[in-house]
């Protein structure tokens, strides 16, 4: 984990300085901005945005304000952030549901996740887990995919749409287990106490909010969704080592804007974004939440294309699944 940190740290070093210069001498905010967070105080997106919205506006020489507003796996938040002025003054934190479930599963979203944002730059991602208590009959995935596809077994998520949820509908699929049947509930906690009472067989969800029942025994992780193993979880194999490689989708989180954000605002907001996930502090506490920022920062047109790609994926399996939300 140090060495694959100590990479970044230095693949962004570069970028630091010259970004917090660039964004001293452009644009400078005249009010304080607006971060939108579309999840609750808590959840990831919401430390994430605590964690880098300090440094970034000491980078750009102002003053933001983080603002949660959660509702319908992110939708609601998003859909303030794209209805916003493009002024600068209003950012949202970009993420894998609003911009990237929802458009397969709600049938009148009322915002373009790709056309209705000006994408600025992803800040992190975390891998996606599947977990069976201690104890679990089924201690492997080799040995849970068995049961699945033989006398039946049940899997929880936070809810009908989100990303574990289609996640599970691939591995259903990929996996050839008819009989694992999704549970879901409205969030992750409800599912943990479940799984515990042993009224469901497994859960799938965001690796970060799991990292100390994994290393401390409470649950077995029988997979990541990552494309390599996770620092954070070294002995835990990805899907794709175990002959699954669909399963590859992790949980991603950027900034980004409303669209028509003039080019030269959002250059600066870039700089200083990368200046501040150039931070080793930054980029420690982020490892410590089994999260991490690209090797390459994914920026500009490549964040958009990533987002892009993503959508029409996640919409694809939706679809095939017929999941809709209301």
């Amino acid at each position: 984990m140090l060495h694959r940190r100590s990479l970044i740290a230095a693949g962004l070093a570069g970028l630091a300085l010259p970004a917090v210069a660039r964004a001293q001498s452009g644009w400078k905010p005249r009010q304080p901005i607006r971060l939108i967070a579309t999840f609750p105080p808590g959840g990831l997106a919401d430390v994430v945005a605590r964690l880098v919205a300090p440094v970034i506006a000491q980078n750009l020489g102002g003053t933001i304000v983080v603002e949660n507003r959660p509702g319908a796996g992110g939708t609601i938040g998003a859909d303030a952030a794209a209805r916003a002025a493009p002024d600068g003054h209003t950012l949202v934190i970009s993420h894998a549901s609003p911009n990237g479930i929802a458009p397969g599963i709600y049938p009148a979203l009322p915002y373009d996740p790709v056309r209705d944002f000006t994408h600025i730059a992803m800040l992190c991602d975390t891998a996606n887990v599947l977990m069976v208590k201690r104890g679990s009959a089924t201690p492997d995935l080799a040995a849970f995919l068995d049961k699945a596809r033989g006398p039946g077994a049940r899997y929880g998520s936070s809810g009908i749409g989100s990303i574990t949820h289609l996640m599970g509908e691939v591995l259903t699929r990929e996996a050839r287990a008819p009989k694992l049947d999704h549970v879901p509930y409205r969030g992750s906690a409800p599912a943990m106490q479940d799984l515990f009472a042993n009224h469901i067989e497994s859960v799938f969800d965001p690796l970060t909010t799991n990292v100390a029942m994994i290393k401390d025994g409470t649950v077995v992780a029988l997979a990541v969704s990552a494309a390599q193993r996770v620092p954070a979880v070294p002995d835990v194999p990805t899907f794709a080592e175990q002959g699954l490689p669909a399963l590859t989708a992790t949980t991603w989180i950027g900034i980004s804007g409303p669209r028509g954000l003039p080019a030269p605002v959002a250059d600066v907001v870039r700089e200083a974004t990368l200046a501040a996930i150039a931070q080793p502090e930054i980029l420690a506490k982020l490892a410590d939440l089994a999260s991490y920022t690209p090797p390459k920062p994914l920026v500009g047109a490549a964040y958009t294309a990533m987002i892009a790609k993503f959508a029409s994926d996640w919409t694809a399996v939706a679809k095939g699944a017929g999941i809709t939300a209301s």
